[in-house]
């Protein structure tokens, strides 16, 4: 995992996700999940090449009921981009690098 990417639980959504005066992109996922694990790799390059644009946040689904049901997360991987405490931009399910750049950009502008 990037060191650009933070994993939090739903105590510190609040403060590191609301709060936030930058972007940020929640990244949920599971460990069981075969589709989060291809996912991933994309999501810390995503952190490493944007960090200066967007924060970018990590949250496994089974440790973190409450931000699951306030985003509304209905399967993994899931993507939401808030700026300014929305929900800009979501995405549910796995998503190539290219797309998921897209996806970004298209937020983020």
């Amino acid at each position: 995992m990037s060191n650009n990417v933070l994993v939090i639980q739903d105590s510190e959504f609040d403060s590191e996700v609301l709060k936030a005066e930058q972007p940020v992109l929640v990244y949920f996922w599971a460990g069981w999940c075969g589709p989060c694990r291809l996912v991933s790799p994309s999501i810390d390059a995503i952190a490493t090449t944007y960090h200066e644009r967007v924060k970018v946040v990590k949250m496994d689904i089974d440790q973190n009921p409450d931000t699951v049901k306030l985003c509304k997360v209905e399967g993994v991987p899931a993507l939401r981009l808030f700026k300014s405490q929305e929900i800009v931009q979501s995405h549910e399910g796995a998503i190539t690098k290219p797309k998921l750049i897209e996806w970004l950009d298209t937020g983020l502008s």
